[in-house]
C-alpha cells in the first residue's frame, strides 16, 4: 500500500512540475523570452548610437557653416570663390614588357 501511494504521489508531483517547466508559462519561455530581450536591447544600443551621432551631425549643420561647408567640398567636390583646385591623378601602373609566361 505505501509503494502504490508513493508512486501515486509521485506521479501527482510530476504532473504538477510539467507546466512549471515546459507549459506556457513556464521557465524554459521565461529563458527564451530573457534571451531574446538581450538580443533586442543591443539591437538597441547599436539604434542609439546611430541615432545620437545623427543628431549631434543634424544639430552642427543647423549651428554652423563649419560643417555644410566641409560637407559640401569633400561629399560635393566644391570649392569656394578665388580659390584654385588642384587633381593629382596617379599615374597608371607601367605595362609589363612580353615575356615568357610566370611559372605556375
Amino acid at each position: 500500500m505505501n509503494r502504490v501511494l508513493t508512486v501515486v504521489f509521485a506521479g501527482l508531483i510530476a504532473l504538477l512540475q510539467y507546466p512549471l517547466w515546459l507549459g506556457k508559462g513556464g521557465w524554459m519561455r521565461a529563458w527564451d523570452l530573457d534571451r531574446q530581450v538581450a538580443a533586442q536591447q543591443g539591437v538597441n544600443a547599436g539604434l542609439v548610437r546611430r541615432n545620437n551621432a545623427l543628431e549631434a551631425e543634424v544639430r552642427d549643420l543647423k549651428n554652423g557653416l563649419g560643417a555644410i561647408e566641409e560637407r559640401a567640398r569633400f561629399e560635393l567636390g566644391m570649392i569656394k570663390d578665388d580659390e584654385v583646385f588642384f587633381q593629382i591623378l596617379e599615374a597608371p601602373p607601367a605595362a609589363r614588357p612580353p615575356g615568357p609566361p610566370a611559372p605556375r
